[in-house]
């Protein structure tokens, strides 16, 4: 056994997950995403890549880091830690054999391919159940597998603009805007994820696998929350209208003498508190209630602001804290993976990564504890393994299969 499966089996041996087995045949970042949240959770996750090239995402740069003659891209570091790696050519009777060897064995396979191309490669679904009755499979696509545009490509940023999320999205209603991150593959590899697990505690009672099956354009629909119900039960139709809320008020980001801060007054008795603090009436007509508030937007980002016209941000946030009103700062990233709050949390993990050493990632965004009474004891999975160089795992992969000739009677599963 090499150093790095040794690492891979540590890994994977803790987390509510452990003991599962996902094929990942996604690439870009929705599957990939997926996949990873469930490696995170200890599941083991081998990612099938084409030979020579690998997952897409593999050459989205700059940046890249590492040695000249042989650059990793950090897009693809993001979205593939706690992954073992397999390039198998698909169109060739090896490569087909191999897949469905690992199928054979697996618990979950992830794809995002567009509709149809499972089918070509001859994985249809009845396919895989008939190789493998109890596996869980995750396909994700651009618009949903079928209606009359369910063939269509999705790519993250048109979805967004289809979704209505740009719309709402920007400094005003002419200036649309993307979210900072791909959030419609990232929402859709939570919702896939999502479903797994609820397919998995399913299949204990069933002992039967089924397909679970999300869109980019379902996920970003998924969370239009209150600005959907503006929209079917209101009849009124959200634009972007920057960093304030739509239904509340004071809401948003407010310029103060050396910079902005950003407060969140979400209900009447915390604006009375604010009115005290800045010796302000909160009983002034116009400004009384939230709805007035709304209303009146402008007016009331103009008394705020000439509030805070005369304190730096520093001392404002301390003011607003001592008060209970919740306020904070925007941050740069550097200034997030640097913040005490952010390290606490367990949000950045150490791993040793084969081209390029030590390495930082940012991490899980779960922690899991066991409870007796009022002690508790952290349960969070702590060592994770670093995203596969292509084809790294490919030998170690092999040799599980031919010790594991014939599948599993029974997989491990969730635990009741």
């Amino acid at each position: 056994m090499t150093l790095d499966s040794m690492r891979t089996d540590a890994a994977a041996a803790s987390g509510s997950l452990a003991g599962l087995v996902v094929v990942d045949l996604s690439r870009a970042l929705a599957g990939p995403h997926a996949a990873m949240m469930l490696g995170d959770l200890g599941a083991r996750v081998i990612k099938v890549e084409a030979e020579g090239t690998g997952d897409d995402a593999r050459g989205w740069g700059p940046p890249f880091v590492g040695p000249a003659d042989d650059p990793q891209a950090t897009y693809f570091l993001s979205c593939n830690r706690n992954k073992e790696s397999i390039c198998l050519d698909l169109k060739s009777e090896d490569g087909r054999r191999t897949l469905e060897r690992l199928i054979a064995r697996a618990d979950v396979l992830v794809e995002n391919f567009r509709t149809g191309v499972m089918q070509r490669l001859g994985l249809s679904n009845g396919r895989l159940h008939e190789l493998n009755p109890r596996l869980i499979i995750l396909s994700i696509t651009g618009f949903g597998h079928d209606g009359p545009e369910g063939g269509r490509p999705g790519y993250d940023q048109i979805a967004q603009g289809e979704s209505g999320i740009m719309s709402m999205t920007g400094s005003g209603p002419d200036d649309p805007q993307r979210v900072g991150v791909p959030i419609g593959d990232l929402l859709a590899g939570i919702y896939g994820a999502y479903g797994v697990v609820a397919a998995l505690y399913r299949r204990q009672s069933t002992g039967r696998g089924e397909v679970v099956r999300t869109s980019l354009l379902a996920a970003l629909v998924g969370v239009h929350a209150f600005q959907g119900t503006r929209t079917t039960v209101a009849g009124e139709v959200p634009r972007a209208q920057g960093n304030h809320h739509p239904s509340i008020a004071p809401y948003g980001l407010f310029a103060c003498q050396d910079g902005a801060v950003q407060i969140s007054v979400g209900s009447d008795a915390l604006w009375s508190r604010f009115c005290d603090l800045f010796g302000l009436d909160p009983a002034e007509p116009g400004l009384a209630t939230n709805a007035e508030r709304v209303t009146n937007r402008a007016e009331t980002i103009r008394v705020i602001e000439r509030e805070f016209a005369g304190h730096p941000a520093q001392q404002l946030l301390v003011i607003l804290d001592k008060a209970g009103i919740p306020a904070g700062r925007v941050r740069s990233l550097d200034e997030v993976y640097e913040w005490d709050q952010v390290m606490s949390q367990g949000l950045l993990v150490d791993v040793e990564h084969a081209v390029l050493g030590p390495i930082t990632l940012p991490g899980p965004p779960l922690r899991f504890f066991d409870s007796a009474g009022d002690a508790e004891v952290e349960t969070t999975r702590r060592l994770h393994s670093s995203p596969p160089t292509l084809n790294q795992h490919h030998a170690s992969v092999l040799a599980w299969l031919d010790k594991t000739e014939e599948p599993p009677t029974e997989s491990v599963t969730c635990q009741r």
